[in-house]
């Protein structure tokens, strides 16, 4: 977490957030009043959050990894856009505001970040994120997306990738990788990036153990010159293309 993050839990005098979230900060929940709800409420949470900022209450709305990168701040914004509820962005010298509030959206590491730091640099080169999920966002979609990206030769993070209610996406989504990528792609599963529990795992998408993967895992495909070498999964950018390397 970030010092801008730990600051404004500090600050804030209601938390919102989902419950598995929260139990991962119990600490910095102490003297506060937290306002806890479980999974697809996430229009209830950000609802409740508005209206205490819009009664002068200092907010904190809690979200995993980067609340920008399928997180709370958009719908935050959705639904006051919706209301027309003035949004001022926040200013440390003027931090109150009238006919609304001020938002402050902070940064943080997103789950394709933290994965991909453990594995160590499939990144490096145009990559694209897709989730699997289907609830707000229909398969026909998901699978255009997916095509697209596999056949511009991105690097693919995939999250939401399989769960309970959705035991075959990935390997939908696999088979669609497939299609424009061989089967000695190198491919990998973190699950519980930088958490208790974590685990991780270097494959290839032809051989990827699907079976293995949950709803808190990460699935990086690599591109057409990703590569494994002493455990560590690399995308070059290309620079030893152009340029010699001393000796």
């Amino acid at each position: 977490m970030t010092r801008q993050a730990l600051d404004a839990l500090k600050s804030a005098d209601i938390i919102f957030g989902y419950k598995t979230y929260l139990d991962l900060i119990p600490d910095l929940l102490q003297n506060k009043t937290v306002f806890s709800s479980g999974m697809r409420k996430e229009v209830e949470r950000c609802q409740g959050a508005i209206e205490q900022a819009l009664s002068g209450r200092n907010v904190a709305l809690i979200s995993s990894g980067d609340a920008g990168i399928y997180g709370m701040a958009g719908l935050v914004l959705d639904i006051c856009r919706e209301m027309q509820v003035n949004v001022v962005e926040w200013n440390e010298e003027h931090p109150g505001g009238t006919h609304g509030f001020f938002l402050r959206v902070i940064p943080g590491i997103a789950a394709f970040n933290a994965a991909a730091s453990l594995l160590g640099a499939p990144l490096m080169h145009d990559f694209a994120s897709v989730s699997l999920s289907d609830h707000l966002t229909p398969w026909e979609i998901i699978e255009k997306r997916l095509c697209a990206a596999a056949e511009a030769d991105f690097v693919l993070a995939i999250y939401n990738p399989r769960s309970r209610s959705r035991p075959d996406s990935l390997e939908k989504a696999r088979q669609v990788v497939l299609r424009y990528r061989c089967a000695e792609t190198p491919a990998a599963i973190v699950r519980r990036a930088m958490r208790q529990g974590q685990w991780k795992r270097l494959t290839t998408i032809g051989l990827l153990p699907v079976d293995q993967v949950d709803m808190q895992s990460v699935v990086i495909v690599g591109n057409s010159r990703t590569y494994v070498w002493n455990g560590w999964m690399v995308t070059p950018r290309g620079y030893l293309d152009k340029y010699s390397v001393l000796r």
